[in-house]
Formats: structure tokens, C-alpha cells, sequence
């Protein structure tokens, strides 16, 4: 899983307006004795345990009744008040979370950040992170959450201080958490203190549940209501998955257009695993930015992040893959069926991909552990996608 592709979300304060935000996953923290120890979290599973800094917890609200999040707004300032009612009252919808959400600089990456009530939101989180009273008070007593793979793959140790904020100005932040947020374009949350305190704009964004209607026809719906500036996406679309297993008569990936992404790829053997990587610029590659990498070499755009670029086919059993297919796999135990992890299929159960941190580009044996099937690149599906 690599850095977001930031498709909404607007940067703090001191830094231009860009157009565009994405979050991935994560294991659940809560503060507690003076390391990082691990205790049950289901079966063979660990929960870890950030440092106590000494402060006491601050208090949040049980878990209530979770919502799954369908679609996401952000603006570049404040929404209005009507619109966020009129959204509420909106048939279909079943909850409105209000938040405030930027592109930010976290530990020295940009990624997705939002400020959030912890009493509120946590209801539209996946089971796991919801339930974790210990992993809200962190984040309202100030530490910031990040996701599972920015820590483990990022290298962003838990219970560490790290700098918070814009491109100009940041401030030290506790890591109280490695937790999935389940918006596939959010890498780190703090509380809406102190998201005010960073600077960051006040309810600029939203999240909107609406379990019995077709997201995008909802956010056609919206775009007649939303202020100027203000864009809608997805939540984490679904995969599309032929039923019969096999690939509906459509555009997919020339032969000459097969050989010339995995000999892109296989030029990037060797090099470092980074996460956030995309180019020679970064040092690295990073899974999807791997993918990215290679495809562009045939004119194929994709979108950023393992879990976007899942969609820009047709998922089929591995049984069926084919070379120039991605491999998808949902590593992250506390985000079932998110996809994290992505790799190019060479064929003969070989395929080629960028680990984890302190691995290199290397050439690997498939494992299907986890494995959610093969992507059979449709080119017009990655160019739209990747906007």
C-alpha cells in the first residue's frame, strides 16, 4: 500500500488548494505501560500498546451503532450549515459525520489528515478500530493516528514524536495509534482540537452513509446542492468481479503492452523499498508505486494506491492470471477485504513486487495467503480512475 492519491482534499493552511485525497489500514493501539507490548486482540492477533506519556486519558463516548461510510465530501473551507442538513435529511442517508480534512505533512510525508470529534466518528470505522476505547483517548488527548502501513512500512515508530502540520509550519505530535480508519485516502486523524490548534480549516468535510443507494447516483444527487469548490467521492468502491470468473469482451492489454510493463518493471529490480515511493525522486518504490511505475511505461495511467488500482479491471481467480495481470492481496487484519498489498504477474507463479520496508524490488514466488485474485487491466478503466 503506498501514499495516498489525494483526489479531494484540500492542504492546511499557508499551503495552495490542491484537487484531490485517499486511507489504509491498520493494527489498534491504546497508551499504556512505558513500551510498546502486545496482548490479544482475536486469534493470533496482537493489539500494540503506545508509551504512556503521563497525562491522563481523556474521556469519549461507547462505541454506538457503527455506520459504514459510502461517499466523502471535502471543500476547500468551512461547508454550510444548510447543506449539511440538507444532506441529513437527504432520502437514503443514514449518518453525517462533519470533520475537517487537508493534505497535510505527517513524519515528513504528505498524506490525507483529519481532524475528528473521536466520540462521533469512530462509529464509521471498521469493527475493530471502533471498539477500541483506549485507541479515542489517545487521539482526544492529542496523539495523532496513523495507518498500519505508514508505520510498519513507513517506519514511523509507535509512541514516537513526529511533526504534524503544513509544508510551512509543523508541530511535534505524539504516534498514539496505528489504526484503519476505513477511507481509503486517510493516513492519519487527530482530534478536532487539536486539528484547530494545526490550523487546519473547521468542517470542511464529510462523510455520508447511505447503505440502500448507489453511491454515484447519490453524488450526482449532490453535486446540485454542494458549494462551489466542494467535490464528492467514493468510499472505497467495489471490485468488479465477473461472476463466471471470466473477463467480459473489452479492452485490455495488448501483448506489446504486457512486455513492455513488466520490462519497466523488471529495470526497477534491486531498488529499495520506500514507502510513499513512485520514482527514482523518492529513493524507492513502494508496492503500488511500483505498478504505477511500470504501467505508465505503456501509457497506462493508474490511480495511486493498491486498493484503487484493484478496480481498474476485472478482478479473476488467480487460477485464471495471466502476465501483466496485478496480484491483490487484503493483508491488514483489522480491515477485512481492503486491499493493501499489489504485485505484476510474470507468470509460472512468479511475480514481481516491492515487499515491505528492508526488502528490495525483487522477484518472488506467488503466496496466496490473503490473495483476493488477479486484476486483468482494462486501459480505459486505469486512465479514468487515475483521473
Amino acid at each position: 500500500m503506498g501514499k495516498p492519491n489525494r483526489r479531494i482534499l484540500p492542504t492546511l493552511i499557508g499551503v495552495s488548494v490542491l484537487s484531490t485525497l485517499a486511507v489504509d489500514a491498520a493494527f489498534l493501539v491504546a497508551r499504556g505501560g512505558d513500551t510498546p507490548v502486545a496482548s490479544p486482540v482475536g486469534p493470533a492477533r496482537a493489539r500494540f500498546v503506545a508509551a504512556s506519556d503521563g497525562l491522563a486519558a481523556a474521556a469519549v463516548a461507547p462505541q454506538s451503532r457503527r455506520l459504514t461510510p459510502h461517499v466523502l465530501v471535502a471543500a476547500p473551507s468551512t461547508l454550510p450549515a444548510d447543506v449539511v442538513a440538507k444532506v441529513r435529511s437527504a432520502k437514503g442517508v443514514q449518518g453525517v459525520e462533519v470533520v475537517d480534512a487537508v493534505q497535510g505533512m505527517v513524519a515528513g510525508k504528505r498524506v490525507g489528515l483529519m481532524g475528528v470529534n473521536p466520540s462521533t466518528f469512530r462509529n464509521y470505522t471498521p469493527k475493530p478500530t471502533a471498539k477500541s476505547d483506549a485507541l479515542w483517548r489517545n487521539v482526544a488527548s492529542g496523539d495523532v493516528a496513523i495507518s498500519f502501513t505508514m508505520g510498519s512500512d513507513g517506519g514511523v515508530q509507535l509512541g514516537s514524536q513526529v511533526p504534524v502540520g503544513g509544508s510551512r509550519s509543523q508541530w511535534p505530535l505524539r504516534v498514539g495509534a496505528y489504526a484503519t480508519m476505513g477511507v481509503g485516502d486517510i493516513d492519519a486523524v487527530v482530534s478536532h482540537t487539536t486539528a484547530q490548534s494545526l490550523g487546519m480549516p473547521t468542517g470542511n468535510a464529510m462523510l455520508i452513509s447511505v447503505p440502500k443507494t448507489e453511491p454515484k447516483a447519490f453524488i450526482k444527487k449532490l453535486d446540485r446542492v454542494l458549494p462551489k469548490g466542494a467535490k464528492a467521492v467514493a468510499v472505497n468502491p467495489q471490485i468488479d468481479r465477473p461472476e463466471t470468473g471470466e473477463v467480459p469482451n473489452g479492452p485490455v492489454l495488448t501483448a506489446k503492452q504486457v512486455r513492455t510493463v513488466i520490462k519497466a518493471a523488471e529495470t526497477r529490480l534491486g531498488w529499495p523499498y520506500v514507502w510513499g515511493g513512485e520514482s527514482e525522486a523518492e529513493g524507492g518504490y513502494d508496492c503500488s508505486g511500483l505498478m504505477q511505475y511500470a504501467f505508465a511505461k505503456a501509457g497506462i495511467r493508474l490511480p495511486r494506491v493498491a486498493a484503487d488500482q484493484a478496480r481498474v479491471g476485472w478482478v479473476v481467480p488467480y487460477s485464471k492470471a495471466r502476465p501483466g495481470d496485478m496480484l491483490i492481496w487484503a493483508n491488514d487484519p483489522t480491515a477485512p477485504g481492503y486491499i493493501s498489498h499489489i504485485a505484476l504477474y510474470l507468470g509460472d507463479g512468479k511475480m514481481l513486487a516491492a515487499p515491505r520496508r528492508g526488502t528490495v524490488v525483487q522477484v518472488q514466488n506467488v503466496y496466496t495467503r490473503n490473495m483476493r485474485g488477479a486484476v486483468r487491466v482494462s486501459p480505459q478503466r486505469a486512465n479514468a480512475l487515475a483521473g
